[in-house]
């Protein structure tokens, strides 16, 4: 017999040990697995039929989700199509954002435009009552 340390023995023979470490892991991560994907298996689901073939089709509203504002030069600015000087924004927004619609600002620039151009829209937007604006590429 060996002799270690603090008075302990130690038989000469292999290490006869399981690393169960590994073992764990694996269970854990299943374990995980098992609850995240439960919850899906149960998720009820909906059947879709198909329409009438005799139903009258239904009537498309033309109307816009957001208002598209394309700047296309230093003072000039596209309102959803017709183009306004950038000192008649503020008035060709009010109406847009008055009837209800959403308040919601796409705007695309032209290159060339000047940083102060494009920021001085932003801001014309916002005090007339844009709540959400996003900068669309062209």
């Amino acid at each position: 017999m060996m002799k270690l340390r603090r008075g302990f023995e130690m038989d000469e023979g292999p290490l006869a040990e399981v690393n169960t470490t590994p073992l764990i892991d694996v269970s854990l991560v299943l374990v995980v697995i098992l609850l995240l994907a439960t919850p899906l298996a149960f998720e009820s689901s909906f059947g879709v039929r198909q329409g009438d073939r005799l139903a009258k089709p239904g009537v498309v509203e033309d109307v816009q989700d957001r208002v598209e504002l394309a700047i296309t030069g230093e003072n000039r600015v596209e309102v959803n199509g017709r183009s306004v000087a950038v000192e008649q924004l503020a008035g060709a927004l009010q109406p847009l954002f008055a009837s209800g619609a959403s308040r919601d600002v796409a705007v695309s620039c032209a290159d060339q435009i000047s940083h102060g151009a494009f920021v001085r829209v932003l801001d014309i937007a916002k005090l007339n009552g844009a709540a959400n604006i996003a900068v669309a590429e062209k």
